[in-house]
């Protein structure tokens, strides 16, 4: 979404962060703002840095889908074209219409986010581009190459779907990976095999349980010594196949958001076990300052 993920000073090298959330503040063109897609926190755009006070040296980094029409605007100056993001579509009434006009109005290219790939069939699209298309593939989930492979394998089957052929234009950082390997030789099972085989060697998922414990609030030292107390005090097993074994704590990957920062335990456990049972209990033992908040969430689905 918007412009550019990250806006830099080319003279100083400040970075435009969030003030409430570890994350870069998002550059958007059309409200002439950096926003935050955490907490929904904006700015408007400076015209100077604010560290080193230089005029005309921000510079926007990367691609959101403002910057790629623009780029595709001066490629194809005689196309109609549509952009397809939640800012676009924020109602159900504007997505109706842009995909009407998909449709029905002679659009020749459509720039949009992962929402484009959600189950829309558009006749006449016969190729499909990923711009990063190794972006899924960063940070701490264990899903990641899964849902990466999902997505752009879903994305891919936009094209073509009619008579006419399709083609499918993936940016790689790293083509030998198995997730692009996978999806350009179209052996699914292949890829399939391989996860199942390193996540049985990990003891993750379908082989054992998860559970992930958030430790957050707005005292930084009093949730760092709430999660070393919770880990001090976690269940112990001498093999990680039997009983359960925890790791961490350690920061988040979004350490802080809204203000609060954010410590994380990951429970691993045998699936014969109760991990709902073992949590409370373990939980239940160590006094929680009412300053910190303490999540859990079984089978987690998010890693951030």
């Amino acid at each position: 979404r918007g412009y550019a993920p990250l806006t830099l000073c080319r003279t100083c090298g400040h970075r435009f962060e969030c003030p409430r959330c570890s994350a870069w503040l998002i550059d958007h063109r059309r409200s002439g703002r950096l926003h935050c897609h955490h907490c929904g926190y904006f700015t408007p755009m400076p015209t100077a840095c604010p560290s080193c006070d230089e005029k005309e040296s921000l510079a926007a980094c990367g691609p959101g889908v403002e910057r790629i029409k623009e780029e595709v605007e001066g490629l194809f100056p005689g196309a109609k074209i549509a952009v397809l993001s939640s800012d676009t579509a924020d109602t159900h009434e504007k997505l109706k219409d842009i995909l009407h006009d998909i449709r029905y109005s002679g659009v020749d290219i459509i720039i949009g986010t992962q929402i484009i790939a959600k189950g829309h069939h558009f006749p006449k699209l016969t190729c499909v581009g990923v711009i990063d298309a190794d972006l899924g593939l960063s940070g701490g989930d264990l899903r990641a190459t899964e849902r990466t492979y999902q997505l752009l394998h879903q994305v891919a089957g936009r094209a073509g779907r009619e008579s006419a052929k399709g083609y499918v234009y993936l940016q790689t950082f790293n083509p030998e990976s198995r997730v692009m390997q996978a999806l350009s030789s179209g052996d699914r099972d292949e890829f399939l095999a391989i996860e199942r085989e390193e996540r049985e060697e990990a003891f993750m998922p379908p082989f054992s349980r998860l559970a992930g414990i958030i430790v957050s609030g707005r005292d930084e030292r009093l949730v760092q010594n709430v999660s070393v107390i919770l880990a001090q005090n976690a269940p112990r097993s001498t093999d990680m196949g039997q009983g359960m074994d925890t790791l961490g704590p350690a920061e988040a990957p979004m350490y802080r958001l809204r203000g609060n920062y954010r410590r994380r335990l990951l429970v691993r456990a045998d699936k014969s076990i109760d991990i709902q049972k073992a949590l409370k209990h373990w939980i239940g033992s160590v006094k929680i300052p009412s300053a910190v908040r303490v999540q859990i969430d079984i089978d987690p689905q998010s890693f951030f």
